[in-house]
């Protein structure tokens, strides 16, 4: 399971490279939003970037919609725990410095304890 996280989080990191349209950019103060569509025209994935280098939360979507992957870039590296939806479960991501450092895999339906 670990290899297949590491494999959608490549393919979620090579999306950018391989998009055919064009996608939507906006100023937002000293970043840059840019949004990327599917051919269906629902959003495929949207972050930020500043300087150039991806940076902020960037946040990608299956072509339904529906939430597949969340995470964070600093200046260009993925960092901190990014998120991999699953039809019924969730992965949990740990980067440091764009370097895989621990993988959770979480059920969608499992209750936090109280205690």
């Amino acid at each position: 399971m670990k290899k297949c996280v590491i494999l959608v989080a490549i393919l979620f990191s090579g999306i950018l490279v391989a998009q055919e349209k064009k996608p939507e950019l906006e100023a937002v103060g000293n970043t840059v939003k840019a949004t990327y569509y599917h051919d269906n025209g629902k959003v495929q994935q949207e972050g930020f970037f500043k300087d150039g280098k991806l940076d902020g939360v960037w946040v990608s979507y299956d072509e339904k919609g529906n939430k597949v992957a969340e995470g964070e870039y600093t200046n260009g590296l993925k960092t901190g725990k990014w998120i991999f939806f699953n039809e019924n479960s969730l992965s949990e991501v740990a980067y440091d410095n764009s370097k895989v450092s621990s993988v959770k895999n979480l059920q969608k339906n499992a209750l936090a304890n109280r205690n």
